[in-house]
């Protein structure tokens, strides 16, 4: 058994068990990774995948308890690496983060700035997804950091830790008769067609469980995941755009009245994500607490150590998160 065959099936299982794409992704030969899989599964004496021919069909269960394994050693290999050039050079390296939209326009900014004014000679790469692309991409080890308000709960092989919280806020075009009620009530909000996130998005669930325990039913009429994409819809008279708090520029909306919803609906948690038994070099420590300052170096040691999501989670009960 060798690691590169280990490493192939972990990667044909991510590429939806296509073996070209999985071959141009590692730039090598497709007969190449199929030879190497078949003698794997000889040594092994079970299939890992179940095929059609010459196409590979689904996962069989042995391959489901092998992939599992093969990930975890992948994932300690990974951690060698770090671990050396940690030693060697702890100031170079790679930095990959997976988040939402409004993360990356929004929040990240500043700290990503001051990050790699710190870190000049560590690459940085982000990636966008939902939150479920997200997490998954935390949980199989294809990036460093996961930071989401959704989904992030569903993956038990996940430390999660609280980074701030946030709420929504309103807005509608100038002129628009919902600025002239004070306060602002989810009665007078449901009268009107709604231009929101997508499901699953930035904290949608909040916003539907809000109208939910006041036997309303919003009308939304467009959803996106993009804050400001929700903007321009509004702009364009829609409906009335509910975003996060933070995606609202009072210079760059310029047309567009802001309306205080904070006492509307429930503030929402983003949160910070890694896998289990990742290696955290001394410039991931730097980017969680640039993030969320509250998160230092004890603090997260101290997640890492815990056993439970509950015992984790009793870390942060007496921590005041930030409101952004």
């Amino acid at each position: 058994m060798k690691l590169q065959q280990l490493r192939y099936i972990w990667e044909v299982a991510r590429h939806d068990l296509n073996v070209s794409a999985t071959a141009q992704a590692l730039y090598t030969s497709q007969p190449g990774i199929s030879k190497q899989i078949r003698m794997l599964e000889d040594e092994l004496g079970v299939e890992v995948f179940a095929r059609s021919g010459k196409h590979l069909t689904h996962v069989t269960p042995a391959g489901e308890a092998i992939l599992r394994i093969a990930g975890d050693i992948l994932q300690q290999t990974e951690a060698i690496k770090r671990v050396a050039q940690e030693f060697r050079d702890e100031t170079k390296g790679d930095l990959s983060i997976a988040t939402t939209h409004t993360q990356a326009r929004y929040a990240l900014p500043p700290v990503i700035q001051k990050f790699t004014q710190r870190f000049p000679d560590v690459s940085l790469h982000m990636n966008q997804g939902t939150p479920m692309q997200i997490s998954e991409m935390a949980a199989d080890g294809s990036v460093d950091f996961a930071i989401a308000t959704e989904a992030l709960d569903l993956f038990s092989d996940l430390v999660m830790m609280p980074c701030y919280r946030w709420n929504r806020t309103v807005v509608v075009p100038e002129g628009h008769p919902l600025t002239k009620i004070k306060p602002l009530t989810l009665d007078a909000l449901a009268e009107y067609p709604i231009v929101t996130y997508v499901f699953g998005f930035t904290g949608r669930s909040k916003l539907d469980d809000a109208f939910a325990r006041q036997g309303l039913e919003p009308k939304v009429v467009f959803t996106a995941a993009d804050a400001d994409v929700i903007k321009t819809y509004v702009r364009l008279g829609m409906g009335v755009g509910i975003v996060a708090h933070m995606a609202v520029d009072p210079v760059q909306d310029k047309g567009l009245v802001n309306l205080e919803a904070g006492h509307l609906f429930e503030p929402s948690t983003t949160r910070i994500g890694f896998r289990k038994g990742t290696f955290l070099r001394g410039f991931m420590y730097e980017f969680i607490q640039l993030f969320a300052p509250h998160l230092t170096r004890d603090v997260i040691d101290a997640a890492v150590r815990a056993s439970t999501r509950e015992e984790r989670e009793a870390l942060f009960q007496n921590i005041e998160l930030p409101m952004l």
